[in-house]
């Protein structure tokens, strides 16, 4: 069945050396989902996945924990296609891909401290310094997994450089409204101009929090608090005050939820297993594999289609 494209795919490493998922669909024009069975039942190909799995909630996913790149990403960008006898060339361009990988995810990590840097010297100006602020990283960036591959914004179709900045501004209980409205715009503004830079186009999600609302996340109790508290709990400090920041995360573990998220995770390491089990026996057609959102997450299928 997958003879001739598996044919395609070792002339082209033979004569190219090894590539990612996405340099060979870039010059094989095929279907994505068949080339990535024809990659993985190949004798004469080795697949080597770079980096990190780690869960993700999803409401279209039936038990809403799934693993995160989804499969269709982690076949593009995280993983080299190599001939089974040449392991030294794949071992060489797995350590190139997985350096570039590391160096997107630290420049990231730098510019989204820039940027806070930046938002809370214009912030400052404006509020009592008893008032406790910290900014919290969440997202691709945290796990050392950020790219910098091309792909629309969701508000806006606008095409951005890869992994968004996930950040979550947390405030005491006691700053008024009018601070966190002046925060909101300083950084809706700041997100703005990211954005429309041409020498930029980087996107960044935010939130704005008090410590009585993560509490109230806190008792997990339906699908938009088990985001929250899942983003809080892999959430680095990047600015601010380390109380509060120990703060959020004693909240998280005086309810338990570490644990549970750690059920969730199994759990998704089991449904990704199955997926991936599905689509290589073929038991599910391919209109199947995308209701069911097994080859890639809800949130991807305009950018993947």
């Amino acid at each position: 069945m997958f003879s001739p494209a598996q044919d395609i795919i070792v002339n082209l490493i033979r004569t190219k050396g090894p590539r990612t998922g996405l340099e060979i669909i870039k010059e094989i024009e095929i279907d994505s989902l068949f080339i990535w069975k024809a990659c993985k039942t190949s004798q004469e190909l080795q697949v080597r996945t770079l980096g990190k799995r780690y869960m993700r909630l999803d409401r279209q996913v039936d038990g809403f924990a799934r693993l995160s790149p989804s499969i269709l990403r982690e076949f593009l960008t995280y993983s080299i296609i190599g001939l089974a006898s040449d392991p030294e060339a794949l071992e060489k361009r797995c350590m190139e891909v997985i350096g570039r990988i590391h160096e997107i995810s630290r420049f990231k990590f730098e510019l989204a401290r820039q940027i806070v840097s930046e938002i809370m010297e214009e912030f400052e100006d404006n509020v009592s310094r008893k008032h406790q602020i910290c900014f919290i990283i969440a997202g691709d960036i945290v796990y050392d997994m950020a790219h910098d591959v091309p792909r629309p914004e969701r508000s806006t179709g606008r095409l951005v450089k890869g992994s968004d900045i996930d950040l979550i501004a947390v405030v005491d209980d006691t700053l008024p409204d009018t601070y966190i409205n002046r925060l909101d715009e300083i950084i809706y503004r700041k997100k703005y101009r990211m954005l429309i830079n041409p020498a930029i186009k980087e996107e960044v999600d935010y939130k704005i929090k008090r410590l009585a609302l993560i509490r109230n996340q806190a008792r997990f109790d339906d699908f938009k608090h088990m985001v929250a508290i899942k983003i809080l709990q892999e959430g680095l400090l990047i600015y601010g005050n380390e109380d509060l920041f120990h703060t959020v995360k004693a909240i998280i573990e005086e309810n338990g939820l570490p644990e549970r998220l750690g059920e969730l995770e199994r759990l998704a390491k089991i449904f990704r297993k199955r997926a991936e089990e599905s689509i290589l026996d073929n038991s599910l057609d391919k209109e199947k594999i995308k209701k069911m959102h097994l080859f890639y997450s809800a949130e991807e299928f305009e950018e993947f289609e």
